[in-house]
């Protein structure tokens, strides 16, 4: 498949997937009438160096995570040590982003309850006038 089918079916650029290439992130592709064509594998790891990216993973940990999958199975303990440690980055940015959200309730909350007050303290004022 072309590059720009890739780009499509990915949501990558072409310049990023140029630029991927150019890190060592994915293969070069072969070459067909000139244009570069890849391999339908490509979209799978594509998404999956978007999901490690999505982690927060730092993109040098990428690189070296390509690197030691062209390694193949004798570097899976490196790799899943990779994921282990990122996997619990995650889980502290969660833990991290769960305490914003209880900040954020409670302020909203206690917002909340002054225009309640006030829109109460109006509604005095404006029967006291009546009167």
């Amino acid at each position: 498949m072309k590059i720009g089918e890739v780009a499509r079916r990915t949501g990558l650029s072409i310049d990023t997937l140029r630029y991927y290439e150019k890190l060592g992130l994915i293969d070069p592709p072969w070459r067909q009438g000139g244009q570069r064509a890849y391999d339908e594998n490509i979209i799978a790891w594509l998404k999956f160096i978007r999901l490690l990216k999505a982690t927060g993973m730092p993109l040098a940990d990428v690189e070296t995570y390509a690197r030691l999958r062209r390694d193949g199975e004798r570097s899976s303990v490196q790799r899943r040590e990779m994921l282990e440690h990122q996997r619990m980055v995650v889980l502290a940015k969660i833990d991290e982003l769960k305490a914003c959200v209880e900040l954020l309730d409670h302020k909203i909350m206690n917002y909340a309850e002054i225009e309640m007050r006030h829109r109460a303290e109006d509604g005095l004022k404006e029967q006291t006038y009546d009167h």
